[in-house]
């Protein structure tokens, strides 16, 4: 795989610096310069890879929430996960990952915690495993071309997905539950309320999710939290108009479900996957194009072109020749 050129460390400097290199810069080059560095890391590569996890993770921990839902025995509850994945996930991939709820609560009582401890458990060791392709994907970006040792890097990427895995589960509910999750607890002004802060809440939720995936997965010493605000803004805008346009679609589109067919769920969610991955990693693209900027890169280039392309000095000609 092939990495992009190595971004110089501005650790030092504070946010005032981030904004002053931006309006200097500008959004459409920045956003350009971006997007080079997004391709010449085979970041399209990685947001694949973590494409394929995230979908894993959102069917082990829909089987996990279903058994919990059928073990509760409450069909109000069952109710609430149907309406809380139909709406996070868009269209046919949403009825996929709810069509368990009838079929858990056909089963007996022992089917229902089995469902409880694999999906968990399941989906935890799941997102470790997407975290730790994370850090190898965002380490591409910024030029590091060794990961972590194992031990460390799956360490912290446990670390990552208990913080700010549950800071992107906390945004999910706050985006997905609606006024369902005010209605248990009571109506009226509450509600109202409620529906009024949701989406800026479940935004900054997953907003200050990923500023800290930006921060502590890549192997290099980050900037201030202000240098990676912006990129992180940058992946919170593309995911929410990726759900939101896909469940336009879907919605819109009938001839979708009659192409697939029962695979319709599955191609949805595998799409909606892929397609939140590249906003992930165009977002921490942004970022290290800004720090690379403000350490005087000229632009994002192949490294191992960069290493290709270097002149021969006269003093390697000569130890050649000794040879």
């Amino acid at each position: 795989m092939s990495t992009a050129t190595v971004v110089p460390e501005t650790r030092g400097l504070s946010g005032d610096d981030a904004w002053l290199t931006l309006r200097r810069v500008g959004r459409r080059r920045l956003l350009a310069d971006a997007f080079r560095r997004l391709r010449v890391s085979d970041g399209f590569s990685h947001a694949r890879s973590l494409a394929f996890m995230t979908s894993l993770v959102a069917v082990q921990g829909v089987i996990g929430v279903v058994g919990l839902a059928s073990a509760i025995g409450g069909s109000g509850f069952s109710e609430i996960v149907v309406t809380v994945v139909g709406r996070a996930v868009p269209g046919p991939a949403g009825k996929a990952l709810t069509a368990g709820v009838a079929q858990a609560h056909a089963n007996g009582a022992a089917h229902r915690y089995a469902a409880v401890v694999v999906g968990l458990v399941g989906s935890l060791v799941t997102a470790t495993t997407a975290f730790g392709q994370l850090e190898r994907g965002l380490n591409r970006l910024y030029g590091v071309e060794q990961d972590r040792p194992s031990l460390q890097k799956y360490g912290r990427a446990l670390g990552l997905a208990l913080t700010a895995g549950t800071l992107a589960a906390l945004a999910f509910v706050s985006l997905a539950w609606g006024r369902n999750l005010a209605r248990p607890i009571g109506g009226g002004s509450l509600s109202t309320f409620w529906n009024a802060v949701r989406w800026p809440v479940g935004l900054l939720l997953a907003a200050t999710a990923i500023t800290l995936l930006f921060r502590w997965c890549p192997r290099r010493r980050q900037p201030q939290l202000s240098w990676l605000a912006f990129g992180a803004g940058v992946s919170v805008l593309g995911w929410t108009a990726v759900t939101l346009g896909l469940a336009l679609f879907f919605h819109l589109s009938r001839s979708f479900g009659q192409t697939y067919g029962p695979l319709a769920g599955l191609v949805a969610l595998m799409l909606w996957a892929l397609l939140s991955a590249i906003a992930m990693f165009f977002g921490a693209a942004v970022a290290a194009q800004l720090e690379a900027i403000r350490g005087g890169d000229p632009g994002p280039q192949d490294a191992e072109k960069v290493v290709e392309s270097e002149p021969v000095t006269e003093s390697q000609v000569k130890v050649t020749a000794s040879r």
